[in-house]
């Protein structure tokens, strides 16, 4: 029988995992299109940018409109998302599980959030339920570009084997498999992961289960 590695540290993506931000985010990005005289973003368009940094998203979103990319960037530099936070949803069982698995467990978060996380985990009392918050400030190059995770890894010591990365997208499985890290899908059964949660009270049972934490 295979014996695993202890495991050491979670890893979670924020939105689409940690917390429902499609609402939040398709009306901030629909309220830049608005600023700027563009239609509101297609379904295509809002599930790339769910995904991406906002001046990724701002590129993407005005490559037909290449007149207005300037000052569409400009625009969402100063347009601030706070109004938009009371829009996210809190994933339910978060902070039970956490408080139930830390310790032993780490936890951290990697997220192509850039100034937004800080006063997120904020409103939403969640700021001392991670070890540490790596977002696109702090590392520029954005997933699936493995730089924020293995910033992570080399933070706590942690080999991949002593991970877990909890995420939801393609963007998620990139990452993990260019590190090696193993990925728990999250209320995605299409992703090619070792494992598979709906929620976070699955993701307890797993942890109980696969690692006995």
């Amino acid at each position: 029988m295979e014996t695993r590695r202890p495991l050491k540290l979670l890893v979670f993506d924020c939105d689409g995992v940690l917390f429902d931000s499609r609402e939040a985010n398709r009306a901030y990005y629909n309220a830049i299109c608005k600023a700027l005289g563009r239609p509101p973003l297609t379904e295509e368009e809002f599930n790339y940018v769910h995904m991406q940094t906002a001046e990724n998203s701002v590129h993407y979103l005005f490559r037909e409109y290449p007149e207005l990319i300037d000052k569409a960037l400009e625009f969402q530099k100063n347009f601030s998302y706070e109004k938009f936070l009371s829009l996210m949803r809190p994933e339910p069982g978060l902070k039970e599980l956490i408080s139930q698995v830390r310790p032993p467990l780490k936890t951290a978060i990697s997220t192509n959030r850039t100034t937004t996380m800080g006063r997120l985990l904020e409103i939403f009392g969640l700021t001392p339920f991670f070890d540490l918050v790596v977002t696109a400030l702090v590392s520029p190059r954005p997933k699936p570009h493995p730089e924020a995770l293995k910033i992570i890894l080399d933070y706590f010591k942690a080999s991949p084997e002593e991970v877990l990365y909890i995420g939801d997208s393609e963007v998620d499985l990139k990452l993990t498999e260019s590190l090696g890290v193993p990925l728990v899908a999250f209320k995605n059964p299409s992703l090619k992961a070792e494992f598979y949660v709906e929620n976070f009270y699955d993701l307890r049972d797993l942890l109980k289960q696969e690692f006995d934490v």
